[in-house]
């Protein structure tokens, strides 16, 4: 390849706007190569002392041809060279590198040929060179050039000071240093250190990336106080920028972990009270602290339910809130059934005043000690929890469990029928809710049947069904039968005129005929046009073979055992609270795939519920003394079937024409909550007596609408003056309703902005206030104005609040208002 293959593209682009081309060569080293250049339709005219010759054939002799001049040799300068006025007419071409470059570039500002020879090593690769072309505008000066030369060896397009520093975090947390390397390798680490410093603050005698984390965090943890002229506003904005933007959230948060350990930050909160770090979500470690002092506080009732609910709510927007979530839901938890125990009164009058008690508020307390429980045993990190677990555990079993069983056993042994004028009994649900739904034969029903639903459990999933765009679900309460077990509660959800244990106990039967099993169950209800199935058989069907099996019956059973299939043996039994957590995430989703297939009247119902709690029972749970009877059939820990049972007041007795079925089995319950010691299955969860928790059994009507019933919470702006004179702007936001099951929370981007340029931070703010109490739902904005706005100046400014299009990573404008920048020069030191 000759020396003038390179400089050919330089050549034919000139010739694009000019008829002549002047080429200096002043060492004469392109001389030999000149016929190679191959310049289509252009004379090559070498001047060797005929200057005015050149002169006349170019003007005169012919005008309209192209001619590449050639001058090698030193130029005569001034009126010296003849061929001046041309030269200065069509401009003259040089072939040194630096020149070739930058007429390449197309940049002329000054400064720019020192920067391309001082960075030559940059320009000697091809494709670095055209990736650069596409980012340059003419008129870019040197600092531009070299910001969009450094974007180039990072691989991006955004050449800011913001942008190469967060591919240099992300880098640098990831453990690699090949694009900072690359900087240095083109000497442009010193152009970025230089801007670090100018516009962020931070200087060094030997400057690094992990340097500069380290200041910046160090910065940050100080609230970014500094007597530097202008101060450290830049930083301050473009670290949250970094801090909270998703392409380097994650690897700020692995920075935040290192600079905290080399900062020691655990150490200096270590003496700080919780209430005084609310605002501080620097690092991990303030979680870890409020965590641990809010835990003990809950235990030690040295904070009101509402602080608690107040701290837990601020911190949600923590960065670090994913991790802690769980641990800050168990204290949530914790707090609430704490304060509700505190003031709990267990007295009723009767049986009924019990049931309505329990239905109105005490089942909450089941629901908040699972919660709980639940939240506590999956947390990543339960140490912080411990004194609050055993403070829960201790209140829940003695203060609840224990009192209300005895308050509650005392109705039932004034009673000598199970009954209840306030619940329909569970024999009873086929008739009551299952026949007036399909009676005319125009409409079919699905009944779910979830093993061991609790009622605080089916309440639950009545919310997470409400919260579905276009659902309702409205729960009810039946008596359960007596036992509360598994073969009785499920052959009474069955359509029938009798049931009754068999001679040994089980199987239960209806009509005569047995109930145990999906067969059995089918074919009791085939007289109804019904069919049962087993829920994991629906699961595996696809839509529309779930669709054929819902048209061709008037009435589908769908049986579903994860809470009692874990409950009931000993080896999983306290991951009961875990099963009913998968329990619920199933039965959406399986209500989801039924309307799918068009099913519009959906029932979920249960067996039995059941007793449970965490820890071993103390021996006061258990009774000292055996049933004894002339035939006993069944002794299970909540339960005793058999013939002649000995009345004894451990037991309460009844016979099977006092519970309502057919037979002469006696049916014995240990009193209140005590089981009784057996070896086997475990004691933690246990089913069959009449507690509470075991005989409210729930039914959850679902149904689907036509139209969506789900938005979210509306959002106001509420200025308090139309113009901007310091630094920094609060404002104002009201969220004008509480967020509830088909009223959604609401994330909004804020910020300043003239036309679409960003003149202050960029702040994420969440509206998910559930008070009921206006004052509870207004929310500040504060805005810090970038060095940026003082370029605008008594000019319109545009506060914009953004919500995230679903599904994208784009946002749309929510709302907005204008302000007009008014600063003084004073305002420059209010900062």
């Amino acid at each position: 390849m000759s020396e003038t293959s390179g400089i050919r593209p330089h050549l034919e682009r000139r010739f694009v706007t000019q008829r002549v081309v002047f080429w200096h060569d002043p060492d004469g080293e392109y001389a030999a190569d000149l016929d190679t250049l191959g310049l289509e339709d252009v004379q090559t005219v070498r001047v060797n002392n005929d200057e005015y010759a050149v002169k006349n054939r170019l003007l005169h002799q012919e005008p309209k041809s192209k001619f590449l001049v050639y001058r090698s040799g030193p130029v005569p300068a001034g009126i010296g060279n003849w061929l001046l006025d041309l030269e200065l007419a069509y401009g003259v071409f040089t072939a040194d590198r630096t020149s070739l470059v930058q007429q390449e570039l197309g940049l002329t500002a000054e400064g720019i040929s020192e920067i391309v020879l001082a960075r030559e090593t940059f320009f000697l690769v091809a494709k670095r060179v055209q990736s650069l072309k596409k980012l340059l505008d003419a008129d870019d000066d040197a600092r531009l050039l070299q910001a969009k030369m450094s974007a180039v060896l990072l691989g991006q397009s955004e050449h800011s000071l913001l942008e190469i520093t967060r591919t240099l975090l992300i880098e640098n947390a990831g453990g690699g240093d090949g694009k900072y390397g690359a900087l240095a390798e083109h000497g442009l680490d010193e152009f970025y250190w230089q801007g670090v410093a100018s516009i962020y603050g931070y200087t060094s005698p030997s400057p690094s990336i992990a340097d500069f984390v380290l200041w910046v965090f160090r910065q940050a943890n100080a609230g970014f106080k500094s007597e530097r002229p202008g101060g450290l506003r830049n930083i301050q904005l473009d670290f949250g920028s970094l801090r909270y933007d998703r392409r380097s959230q994650e690897a700020l948060t692995k920075l935040a972990r290192r600079a905290a350990r080399d900062l020691d930050f655990a150490g200096t909160i270590e003496d700080s009270s919780f209430r005084d770090l609310l605002g501080n979500d620097l690092f991990e470690e303030t979680d870890r602290k409020i965590i641990s002092d809010l835990a003990h506080a809950v235990a030690e009732r040295t904070v009101t339910g509402r602080e608690v609910a107040e701290v837990i709510r601020s911190r949600q927007s923590s960065i670090w809130a994913e991790g802690y979530r769980k641990l800050y839901t168990a204290i949530g938890c914790a707090s609430d059934l704490l304060t509700a125990l505190g003031a709990l009164k267990l007295s009723m009058q009767s049986l009924d005043e019990g049931l309505e008690r329990y239905l109105s508020e005490w089942f909450r307390m089941d629901q908040l000690y699972r919660q709980f429980t639940y939240a506590a045993r999956t947390a990543e990190f339960a140490g912080p929890l411990e004194a609050l677990r055993i403070q829960v555990e201790k209140f829940y079993a003695n203060k609840f469990l224990y009192e209300l069983g005895n308050a509650w056993q005392q109705q039932v042994d004034g009673i000598d029928q199970w009954r209840s004028t306030l619940l329909r009994p569970q024999t009873s649900f086929f008739t009551d809710h299952v026949a007036p739904i399909t009676k005319d034969g125009r409409r079919k029903a699905v009944v779910i049947i979830s093993d061991a639903l609790r009622y605080e459990i089916a309440d639950e999933l009545g919310s997470r069904i409400r919260q579905e765009d276009r659902y309702d679900a409205d729960l009810k309460a039946m008596l359960g039968v007596l036992p509360s077990y598994t073969q009785l509660g499920m052959a009474a959800l069955l359509p029938h005129s009798t049931i009754g244990h068999s001679k040994d106990g089980d199987p239960v039967l209806a009509d005569g005929q047995r109930t145990d099993g999906t067969v059995n169950r089918s074919k009791l209800l085939d007289p109804v046009d019904g069919k049962a199935i087993q829920a994991e058989n629906v699961f595996s069907l696809t839509r529309d073979e779930l669709r054929e099996l819902y048209q061709q019956h008037q009435v589908l059973y769908v049986y579903h055992n994860r809470i009692d299939a874990t409950g009931d043996k000993a080896g999983t039994e306290r991951q009961v609270f875990e099963a009913a957590e998968d329990t619920l995430r199933e039965l959406v989703d399986l209500v989801k795939r039924l309307t799918n297939a068009n099913a519009t009247n959906i029932l979920v119902t249960a067996d039995h519920g059941f007793l449970f709690q965490d820890t071993a029972l103390e021996d006061a749970f258990y009774l000292s003394t055996l049933p004894q009877g002339n035939d006993i059939k069944v002794i299970n820990r909540r339960y005793v079937l058999g013939h002649g049972l000995k009345e004894v007041p451990a037991f309460k007795t009844f016979t099977s024409a006092q519970l309502g079925l057919d037979g002469d089995l006696d049916v014995q319950i240990p009193k209140s909550i005590h089981r009784l010691r057996l070896p086997g299955a475990g004691s933690r969860f246990v089913h069959g007596g009449a507690a509470l928790q075991e005989i409210v059994v729930p039914v959850l009507a679902i149904n689907k609408k036509r139209k969506s019933d789900v938005r979210t919470v509306n959002v106001k702006i509420m200025p308090e003056s139309d113009k901007i004179t310091t630094g920094q702007l609060v404002i104002k936001l009201f969220q004008t309703e509480p967020v509830s099951e088909k009223v959604r929370p609401l994330v909004l981007r804020a910020g300043l902005y003239v036309g679409e340029i960003l003149i202050s931070n960029q702040l994420s703010l969440t509206f998910d206030q559930d008070s009921a109490d206006q004052r509870d739902r207004y929310q500040n904005a504060h805005m810090l104005l970038s060095q940026d706005a003082n370029d605008y100046n008594n000019r319109p400014v545009e506060f914009r609040l953004e919500e995230l299009i679903p599904g994208t990573n784009q946002w749309r404008g929510y709302a907005k208002a204008i302000y007009t920048l008014k600063r003084s020069f004073a305002s420059d030191f209010d900062f």
